[in-house]
């Protein structure tokens, strides 16, 4: 009898869908009108100047985790490309060489925006510059500084970059800058000024007066409490989540996010493995070092983990690529074939931060960002074609459009507005 009921069930017109299918079809269609009807912003993407020129550049499906094909497969709608400049030595010649890097990426972003796309990104410097730039069916680029080592000790830089576009500005990265204490400290507990130096006290009055976002992502603790509580306008942190689900030095605590709720700011919950689940990444990462060195011994080559890669020089980094390109290709092709792959981190996780801030904070201070190209990308959003899959999970938690618009960019869109408005005042 059970089998005829089934058959006289697949026979029938009438027959219903199962509740779970027809449910997971109603919750991604409506995860996808949502999707379209806001605007989503990724607030932290890495680039390599050599992805943007004539015959190489966003315009192609590259092996990167965001190019334009990318962004329009996942709805992915606005990206803050990144200027970013590893520390050096605290000296002119470092800073000169340092500065020969962030001029090459600025010019790498507009070569993008007016040379080599026009057509499909422009360059925002303004909430209402993304919005209209959105409605005409464009992409759009916006400008991030991760560690302002490269302006060296003239103030006066900050209004230059202002001028390139940069709307945010990041004081430290890994290392102490001549600004600030990093995060990096915490290793050690060896700091250079506890804080803010006095140098960097005048940078936050700057970029308070010219309207740029201060970044709090890479900076120490101390350094983050005394910005928020010297600045005049809302703050962000570009790519951090909660400290209290992961107890990484570049996650914030619940001090830290009440501070920065208190100022008006915005945490962007950033996609980046090890910043969201230390178990889970841990297990998998070490499974995968396994395997890498085991394809690179096979292929002859040299396998180095991330943390080794940050102490070679970029000319060695940039030599390194195109190795690791291939180890990983091999990889990749056997890690689908094995059965006994610890799970990675995912979507769920990353909402897992979402929602833990926003119960603590409220939604008017929580964002989403990937740290694409930089080491961010995590199952379910690997890349920037995969996109529409966090608006999917944020569906199932319960939140509605509006809530949804506020992560994707509406609250980051906010602060600028904020910032923009109190350096007009001063």
């Amino acid at each position: 009898m059970r089998y005829l009921a089934l058959f006289l069930c697949i026979l029938s017109i009438n027959c219903a869908e199962k509740p779970e299918n027809k449910n997971d079809t109603d919750l991604m269609s409506k995860a996808k009108e949502i999707h379209e009807n806001v605007i989503t912003i990724d607030t932290h993407d890495d680039i390599n100047v050599k992805n943007f020129t004539d015959s190489i550049n966003y315009t192609q499906d590259l092996d990167t985790q965001v190019t334009l094909p990318k962004m329009i497969e996942g709805g992915l709608d606005v990206v803050f490309l990144i200027v970013y400049t590893g520390q050096d030595t605290l000296s002119p010649s470092g800073y000169k060489k340092a500065e020969e890097n962030a001029m090459a990426k600025f010019e790498a972003i507009h070569r993008l925006t007016k040379e080599y796309a026009p057509e499909q990104i422009g360059l925002a410097v303004s909430s209402e510059e993304v919005r209209e730039l959105h409605s005409s069916g464009k992409k759009v680029a916006m400008i991030g500084v991760e560690n302002a080592y490269p302006m060296g000790t003239d103030l006066a830089n900050f209004e230059k970059y202002y001028n390139l576009g940069a709307r945010y500005i990041s004081l430290s990265h890994n290392g102490h800058s001549q600004f600030c204490d990093s995060n990096t400290g915490e290793k050690d507990d060896v700091w250079l000024y506890n804080g803010l130096s006095e140098l960097g006290e005048k940078a936050v009055d700057e970029m308070n007066r010219l309207g740029i976002m201060i970044d709090l992502s890479h900076v120490s603790k101390e350094s983050m409490m005394q910005i928020v509580q010297r600045s005049k306008a809302p703050v962000i942190a570009s790519h951090s989540s909660a400290r209290a689900l992961c107890d990484h030095s570049r996650n914030l605590d619940d001090e830290q996010l009440k501070a920065l709720k208190e100022n008006g700011g915005v945490v962007q919950t950033v996609a980046f493995s090890s910043y969201l689940n230390t178990g889970k990444h841990e297990a998998r990462s070490e499974y995968l070092q396994a395997l890498y060195n085991e394809v690179a011994d096979s292929l002859g080559l040299q396998w180095y983990s991330r943390r080794e890669r940050y102490a070679l020089s970029e000319a060695e980094q940039e030599a390194y690529r195109e190795d690791a390109a291939k180890i990983q290709q091999v990889a990749d092709s056997l890690l689908k074939e094995r059965k006994d792959v610890p799970p990675g981190v995912d979507v769920g996780d990353l909402v897992d931060h979402i929602d833990y801030m926003v119960d603590l904070i409220g939604i008017d201070h929580v964002g989403i960002s990937s740290d694409f190209d930089g080491g961010g990308g995590i199952e379910g959003w690997q890349d920037a074609s995969e996109t529409l899959n966090v608006t999917v999970e944020l569906v199932k938690r319960g939140y509605t459009e509006e809530e949804i618009e506020k992560l994707w960019g509406g609250n980051l869109l906010r602060v600028l507005d904020e910032v923009s408005e109190i350096a007009e005042k001063l």
